[in-house]
């Protein structure tokens, strides 16, 4: 039985119906927030009309608040506009924040002082640029609510763990994907960079791949780099091959099998009448594009009667083989 101190006052209820809300919808927001029960409507209403200004619509807002009834219990002036002012300074686009609010309302109730400025700090330390950070925090803002001692301490430890300078090196690292900080060391991380050595790759080769394509740390074993591993000795890859291809060409574990893998070797071996030990030689020929590099480059070598290896063939910029090959104008 609700206490008289629990019960709305009178204002806040009137303010919540204009906004769209029925009766259950309301006692939905008193449950998920015991303060609204006495919140201020004038305060309220300024908070709901502000976030208006920062491009979030106002037929989303119902959903907003749905998800977080205590923005509206913030005060304006002290709480709710300077942390939406912090996070202005992050984005890069008008409409960043407010897309930012729209996936995680919760971003709003973090203080500033206590949470978004230590959090900040913590990043630049580790020599991320402002752009990355706002990134990092708007991309995926509920990172915003993770511990910096619990969270993301530990990526930084581990990723020192595998031989990088917290300065310099991880700094990289989160410049070129700020989203891996995310990511739950022993779930996501150890187990991705277990899966590298057992397909053969050294600490060295392992640290390279981390600090030009971080990204492939991040993916899930299972569902993604041990399915590509299973593709590519489907398709008569060696071992010993398999880890040339990875340690030259990292996202090759990542890339879409029906999209990208499938249709290059296919395109390898079919059209151009390679081996795919051919591949492995010169791993990045499945980083270049089947129509725009591949196709153009074969059909051009085919028209003269020549032939080169993949490396002759791929390894030059598109002005280098068009002065070598004689072509005026042409996407190669």
């Amino acid at each position: 039985m609700a206490t008289d101190g629990d019960k709305p006052n009178n204002e806040i209820t009137p303010f919540l119906k204009s906004k769209g809300y029925d009766e259950k919808a309301i006692q939905e927001l008193f449950k998920k927030c015991k303060a609204l029960h006495h919140a201020d409507s004038k305060n309220a209403e300024a908070n709901w009309d502000y976030l208006t200004t920062i491009g979030i619509q106002e037929r989303k807002l119902p959903h907003v608040i749905s998800k977080c009834p205590k923005i509206l219990t913030l005060d304006h002036e002290e709480r709710l506009v300077p942390t939406v002012q912090c996070l202005l300074t992050l984005g890069s686009k008008p409409g960043d924040v407010g897309a930012a609010v729209v996936k995680f309302p919760n971003i709003l109730c973090h203080s500033v002082d206590e949470k978004l400025c230590p959090l900040l700090a913590f990043f630049q330390s580790l020599g991320v640029s402002d752009k990355q950070i706002g990134k990092l925090l708007l991309f995926n803002p509920r990172l915003v609510s993770y511990s910096i001692e619990t969270k993301f301490s530990k990526v930084v430890e581990f990723l020192a763990s595998l031989g990088f300078d917290k300065g310099e090196h991880i700094g990289k690292i989160l410049n070129k994907d700020p989203f891996i900080v995310g990511y739950n060391v022993e779930k996501r991380l150890r187990p991705t960079t277990e899966f590298l050595k057992s397909i053969g790759l050294g600490e060295q080769e392992i640290r390279r791949v981390v600090l030009n394509f971080p990204e492939v740390l991040s993916r899930d074993v299972d569902k993604i780099l041990r399915p590509n591993l299973a593709f590519l000795k489907r398709r008569g890859f060696s071992n010993g091959e398999i880890t040339l291809l990875v340690s030259g060409y990292p996202p090759i574990l990542i890339k879409s099998v029906k999209n990208s893998l499938e249709p290059k070797i296919k395109f390898l071996v079919e059209e151009m009448g390679r081996q795919v030990a051919e591949a492995a030689e010169y791993p990045q020929f499945f980083g270049h594009g089947l129509k725009k590099s591949l196709e153009f480059r074969h059909k051009v070598l085919k028209e003269r009667n020549m032939s080169c290896s993949l490396s002759e063939m791929l390894g030059l910029n598109q002005k280098k083989f068009a002065a070598k090959y004689g072509l005026v104008a042409g996407i190669c």
